[in-house]
């Protein structure tokens, strides 16, 4: 949405004290699983607990888990500091780090009382990312949401809503809406010791020129950024080489999604561009996590969209060919 504005806000230069052009150094990326993939909204079946999926991601071969931050999973009105407590106790005893919170927050409203009130839900989770001992909170400017009604979910409901109530006020407006909410959301996680990870997600951003000038005009120590190829709009690997320049040290976060199949050579085989983006986080010494989102509409099958046996075969594929990937590119 504010593409143009964001290509006069020197974004060259270094961020929040970061050098884009720092010496290199050796990446460490891990692979992680999010929660969003068994919540119960795209496949038909019930969402599976946090202490579950826990498991699920230590058979999967996952490092990691994210907790995707509405109900059923991480709602902090569900998660007083006592619970989050308790979960880390499970997580550290299978081995697996709950490395992220992820919000599904929306600054951009026109409606003071409803921007407000997504303040106070970040607010919260941030309390809740820190009492889970996580580190980052995936961030987003504007969210427009979904629907689930009255089996699954789907986003054109939600989407029209958001474009209506957005439809009379410019770029400029709901730029700086967005950057009031980030800047009040900035100073909680300095107090709480949290990182919040903005995302490069529509409909307020447009691409990663978007994100890292909301970091320098919000100018915090613990906004930086979650740069994510699959929604990128150009994925060329001569876009996604700058992308990952740009960002450099600033990069926390990332995501990676689709289904996969197993090809005939035993080999998990997906998309052409996440070679181009680990070849391109290796490059910048990236040390984080890439975690696994399965989050669209899935395939009807016999008039019956699928079940959670889906997400779990998709979930078991991308981790191992994430894995492979990384290592192909990290050690060959």
């Amino acid at each position: 949405m504010v593409t143009s504005l964001a290509a006069t806000a020197g974004l060259a230069a270094g961020i929040n004290g970061f050098s884009q052009n720092s010496q290199k150094k050796k990446s460490n990326m891990k692979v992680g699983l999010y929660s969003i993939t068994f919540l119960g909204v795209w496949y038909r079946g019930e969402a599976l607990s946090l202490e579950e999926m826990i498991k699920r991601a230590k058979n999967y071969g996952y490092e990691g888990i994210e907790i995707d931050g509405k109900r059923p999973h991480g709602n902090p009105l569900d998660w007083p500091t006592k619970r989050c407590k308790e979960l880390r106790s499970v997580s550290d005893g299978e081995g697996i780090e709950i490395f992220g919170v992820a919000a599904n927050n929306d600054f951009s409203s026109p409606v003071p009382e409803y921007r407000e009130c997504q303040v106070a839900y970040v607010k919260e989770l941030i309390r809740m990312t820190s009492d889970l001992g996580a580190k980052t909170l995936r961030m987003f400017l504007g969210w427009s949401g979904v629907t689930k009604h009255p089996q699954l979910a789907q986003y054109a409901t939600a989407r029209d809503i958001w474009n209506y109530t957005h439809e009379e006020f410019t770029e400029e407006e709901i730029w700086a809406w967005c950057r009031e909410g980030m800047e009040e959301s900035a100073r909680y996680a300095e107090d709480a010791g949290v990182i919040l990870a903005l995302q490069n997600h529509a409909p307020v951003i447009r691409d990663y020129k978007d994100v890292l000038r909301m970091v320098e005009e919000v100018n915090s120590p613990n906004l930086k950024v979650s740069l994510d190829v699959p929604i990128m709009v150009d994925k060329s690997p001569e876009n996604i080489q700058r992308a990952a320049k740009a960002v450099g040290n600033l990069q926390v976060l990332s995501h990676f999604g689709g289904e996969y199949e197993r090809d005939t050579d035993g080999k998990v085989k997906g998309e052409e561009f996440y070679t181009h983006f680990v070849q391109a986080m290796h490059e910048i010494g990236y040390s984080g996590y890439l975690s696994y989102e399965l989050c669209h509409p899935l395939p009807v099958v016999n008039d019956q969209t699928v079940g959670i046996e889906y997400a779990e075969k998709n979930a078991q594929l991308a981790g191992e060919f994430m894995r492979g990937l990384i290592t192909e590119i990290t050690k060959g």
